[in-house]
């Protein structure tokens, strides 16, 4: 089985370790507590790679409709791309819609979609950790270890070996 198709992870402590780590790079608060409402707008996930890499994102758009949050996201996954991102480590825009209204929805879908939005958060803070010029807070690894579990120890050993070698 492929590791984002997990469902029985818990990753409670890498909802709260993302949360606390976009908050504090970006100095803005979540807002609610439901970590998929905070984020759907994209407008906290821009203003996270504009902390991480200066002027990347030079424009959002601050209207409060769907469409606008959807280019929000759109315009993150592009600068996560010009990070180095590779598309495998990136959510679906779609990831970050609100489910609860559909009738077909199975129970695990909403919690597999924010699982990928997880996984990216994770990959764009190794970048920020490996970017000589960010100095800013760092997020903690081992929060996403219930998550990712052997799939995350085996990439991050062939990643440190590949930048160490």
């Amino acid at each position: 089985m492929e590791w984002r198709q997990q469902s029985s992870v818990s990753c409670k402590d890498a909802f709260t370790e993302a949360q606390r780590w976009i908050e504090e790079v970006t100095g803005k608060s979540f807002g609610c507590s439901d970590f998929r409402s905070a984020l759907e707008n994209g407008v906290l996930l821009c203003d996270l790679i504009n902390q991480l890499k200066p002027g990347i994102i030079k424009r959002m758009n601050r209207l409060s409709t769907p469409i606008a949050g959807l280019d929000n996201v759109n315009v993150f996954l592009k600068a996560c791309g010009k990070l180095g991102l590779n598309e495998s480590q990136l959510f679906h825009p779609g990831d970050l819609q609100d489910l609860s209204t559909r009738v077909t929805l199975r129970r695990d879908e909403s919690q597999r979609r924010l699982k990928n939005v997880l996984i990216t958060i994770y990959w764009l803070g190794r970048k920020a950790q490996l970017d000589t010029f960010y100095s800013g807070p760092q997020l903690n690894f081992k929060a996403f270890e219930g998550l990712l579990g052997l799939a995350l120890s085996k990439v991050s050993c062939l990643f440190l070996f590949k930048c160490n070698s």
